[in-house]
């Protein structure tokens, strides 16, 4: 189909070659599947101690955890997954055109043209949004536009007040996140992840971290996140009413490892195509993320001071010279 992405033949050496060298430690394992922590957000007016503790130890423990009752519409979503299908599903020509829906260059990607292993190649399709553009988008796009728009403002409220929670047990002043992550410095990711007829030798999303404070995620039915815990992968059953939270690098980092920003994947499917959204909760480019040692342990400082924009140039050189990203290793005291 003129829809997708030429994987085949982009990286037809790659697949010839793709059982030579693969990094072991990212070859398919022994998946179990897991239920997330579940958390009902409607209990922060009700029982708003117990919800909050619940957000902290599932945020300590996992990593991860999914909400409902979080201010989005099941109708919102619907929509959203309707528009993006539209959007991915025009002919891939159209897609790479340089000013494809009124947005930045780059803004539409697929694969990996650095990688030099097929497990580095994402078998995935993306619109990776600042939000500054979405108000640019294409007027023919405007359902598209204003779904957007619906989503982004209960997401961008719900980091916040998820990050200022989190934030508590840290001794954080709690005007940190208000201060550090302005409108319009967060970012939007819509996926695609077309059916791979090699599942056995390409994610649709390689093992990383994100580059963010927080990561909310809407994704549909199919499944095929996975999470790494305790050294094994775990399958994260789908459950259409929940978004899914998960830790990033930055809040690690500003955390000094109390919250853990946790390695996951997207596996390919054969057989159909899967969509998620996602809603990366950043700083700007020049907040300064510290340690905080001011918690009851009061461990030494684990990393550097770096800025966002230091982080995401270490991020890019390592991708350009390796074709992965290596994280916060790289900012280790």
């Amino acid at each position: 189909m003129d829809q997708e992405p030429p994987f085949g033949e982009t990286y037809k050496t790659l697949l010839h070659n793709s059982s030579l060298g693969e990094p072991k430690d990212e070859n398919p394992l022994i998946v179990e599947e897991c239920d997330l922590p579940l958390i009902d957000l409607s209990q922060l007016n009700a029982e708003r101690d117990k919800c909050i503790k619940q957000i902290t130890q599932a945020a300590r423990e996992w990593g991860f955890f999914q909400v409902v009752n979080h201010g989005i519409s099941q109708k919102v979503l619907k929509i959203l997954k309707d528009e993006q299908t539209k959007v991915f599903h025009l002919p891939f020509q159209k897609k790479i055109e340089d000013n494809f829906l009124n947005l930045s260059a780059n803004s539409y990607r697929w694969g990996n043209s650095k990688a030099t292993f097929l497990r580095h190649v994402p078998w995935s399709e993306a619109l990776h949004l600042s939000l500054a553009d979405i108000s640019r988008m294409d007027e023919c796009k405007s359902t598209l536009r204003s779904t957007i728009e619906a989503f982004v403002t209960v997401a961008a409220s719900l980091a916040q007040s998820l990050a200022e929670i989190l934030s508590q047990i840290l001794g954080i002043k709690s005007t940190y996140f208000q201060e550090n992550c302005p409108p319009n410095t967060s970012y939007l990711r819509l996926n695609r992840y077309p059916p791979c007829p090699f599942p056995s030798k390409a994610f649709g999303l390689m093992p990383h971290t994100d580059s963010s404070f927080l990561t909310i995620l809407y994704q549909d039915h199919v499944g095929g996140l996975q999470l790494m815990k305790d050294g094994k992968w775990f399958r994260v059953k789908p459950n259409p009413q929940a978004l899914v939270i998960n830790i990033g690098d930055l809040f690690q980092a500003l955390s000094n490892d109390v919250f853990k920003s946790i390695k996951h994947r997207v596996v390919s499917s054969e057989e159909v195509e899967r969509f998620s959204v996602a809603y990366f909760y950043c700083p700007s480019s020049d907040a300064v993320i510290q340690s905080c040692c001011s918690t009851k342990r009061l461990l030494p400082a684990v990393y550097k001071h770096f800025s966002f924009r230091e982080y995401q140039q270490q991020v890019r050189k390592d991708v350009e010279a390796t074709g992965d990203k290596v994280g916060l290793t790289r900012f280790l005291l």
